[in-house]
């Protein structure tokens, strides 16, 4: 047999081999919010990041899955994941009864606060404060039961230009986009006043939200966080994109 030969046919089983492991790959549609920093958020270089990117990637690597990141509204993230559209979604969601009706949720991967975050003048139920929040958010859902004067939005993106132009006195966030905001160069003359919102459905833990089809994927998540945790890499992800730590 010709070595041209030989070459050809070691090719083709090189390809063949190939072919059989892209086949036998494991691709996880993961939910991520676009506009959410710092968890989540579109770099300069027009790139996906974040802290909860990147622990979709690290859960991902873990499991030796390849991760297809899908970006998705907050007010649809549940209903997407409960409709098996997405195996799971990284989005910080606090894991509440409600949402426990219609999804799995993972074991905790840090807990979170819900804070108020205003102009000095504005403080928590001030009569005629405007507030913005996002839509599906739980923040929302508790505003929405204050009967405060709401301006939902789409996404957290929205919240810097509202706090700059006055057209807002307060955002309701989690504990993490409030950082955000206030080290926003735009807010900074602002002087935004952090206040921590006493309500126990605004705080506790946040967990990754699973198929409820997919329990043996919950068991692999919970495994894949334990690992991220023990080997240092969550930490790493934490120092990269937040100025304090979680848990």
């Amino acid at each position: 047999m010709s070595g041209l030969r030989l070459a050809r046919l070691a090719l083709t089983a090189f390809l063949f081999v190939c072919g059989l492991a892209q086949a036998g790959e494991t691709v996880y549609r993961v939910a991520i919010i676009g506009n959410s920093p710092p968890m989540s958020y579109v770099d300069e270089q027009g790139r996906l990041t974040g802290f909860n990117v990147a622990m979709a990637r690290a859960l991902c690597e873990t499991m030796h899955a390849r991760c297809e990141l899908r970006t998705t509204p907050l007010d649809r993230v549940v209903d997407t994941v409960a409709a098996g559209e997405v195996d799971f979604a990284v989005v910080s969601l606090l894991a509440t009864p409600e949402r426990r009706a219609k999804v799995l949720f993972s074991k905790p991967y840090y807990r979170s606060l819900s804070i108020w975050l205003g102009r000095s003048s504005s403080t928590p139920g001030k009569a005629g404060s405007r507030v913005a929040v996002v839509r599906g958010s739980a923040q929302a859902r508790h505003a929405e039961a204050q009967e405060w004067t709401l301006l939902p939005v789409a996404s957290h993106a929205e919240l810097p230009p509202l706090l700059a132009a006055g057209k807002v006195d307060a955002v309701v966030v989690p504990m993490s986009t409030a950082v955000g905001l206030m080290a926003e160069r735009s807010l900074q003359p602002l002087d935004l006043r952090p206040t921590i919102l006493s309500d126990p459905l605004l705080t506790g833990d946040v967990c990754i939200s699973i198929d409820p089809r997919q329990p043996g994927l919950k068991e692999r998540i919970d495994a894949a966080i334990d690992t991220v945790k023990r080997d240092g890499r969550y930490d790493r992800i934490n120092t990269q994109f937040l100025p304090f730590r979680l848990q």
